[in-house]
């Protein structure tokens, strides 16, 4: 087909489909005869190619999304180059949706590492495309249960997602979000249960020898080793925390009666793991 015979509204409808330029589009509807769907199709089979290219290109930025449903609930992690692409409604939409198509992946045995499906990883390809950056899947977990808090800090890079047992008002299972994003230190367990056994047992150590190197008699050493395991687990539990909101009351007193904690996540854009 000529290049006259090319229309302007084709053109135009081609870019709105592909978010490249006018010249690119027009390019390729002619090589593709004016057939709307081989050009589209070529366009994207060429970018894509280029995209690939660019994947040791540093992508720092990004969100976290969190989506939540009757069953379970997903929160996971997608990188890009700047925050104004990870700001852009296409890049937050794409990411919503894959999270909430990842809930259906959770098992029920506690938390289940996000397997990123091929329509994931096509519908993450178009915005790859249209924004000309490298985009990437970060970490991803789902939850089986119907008891969830979740909460995105306004900048969409921080994220927390709560896990209980048993109804909570929303308004506190989100302070608890809260509370996890920005308590300083940011717990490393549930309760004292979940802690690593070696994190434990390197601080017991710790303590006992500070206590003996006070030179005081073995009883009172272990009374004074065991006053600072018990400030340990304080600090480092998300029950035993003071609430942020409160001060005057743990994590764990401010609960509704006979609900638990299950799980939580903390998850931070470029950060190298879960902070949970």
């Amino acid at each position: 087909m000529a290049t006259a015979d090319i229309s302007a509204k084709d053109v135009m409808a081609l870019r709105q489909k592909t978010g490249l330029g006018m010249m690119d589009c027009k390019k390729a509807l002619v090589e593709n005869g004016g057939d709307m769907a081989a050009a589209e199709a070529a366009l994207r089979a060429k970018l894509k190619g280029k995209m690939d290219e660019r994947t040791d290109r540093a992508a720092g930025e990004g969100r976290i999304s969190i989506e939540v449903s009757g069953n379970g609930a997903a929160i996971l992690e997608v990188r890009a180059e700047t925050d104004f692409t990870a700001r852009n409604d296409s890049f937050i939409e794409m990411a919503d949706n894959a999270a909430r198509e990842s809930i259906d992946q959770a098992t029920g045995d506690g938390p289940t590492d996000i397997e990123f499906t091929d329509a994931m990883k096509a519908a993450l390809d178009e915005v790859r495309i249209t924004t000309g950056e490298n985009i990437s899947f970060g970490k991803g977990i789902a939850f089986k249960g119907d008891s969830f808090g979740k909460y995105i800090h306004h900048d969409g890079k921080l994220g927390v997602l709560v896990q209980f047992d048993g109804a909570v008002p929303e308004d506190l299972a989100t302070g608890i979000c809260q509370h996890v994003a920005a308590h300083v230190p940011t717990p490393l367990a549930v309760d004292e249960h979940g802690l690593p056994s070696e994190i434990v047992e390197a601080k017991r150590a710790e303590a006992t020898k500070e206590a003996m190197d006070l030179g005081k008699p073995e009883e009172i050493a272990g009374k004074i080793a065991e006053g600072k395991m018990r400030k340990f687990l304080e600090d480092n539990t998300l029950i035993g925390q003071k609430y942020v909101k409160l001060e005057k009351e743990t994590v764990g007193q401010i609960l509704p009666a006979g609900v638990k904690i299950l799980n939580f996540v903390r998850m931070r854009v470029g950060a190298d793991s879960t902070e949970d």
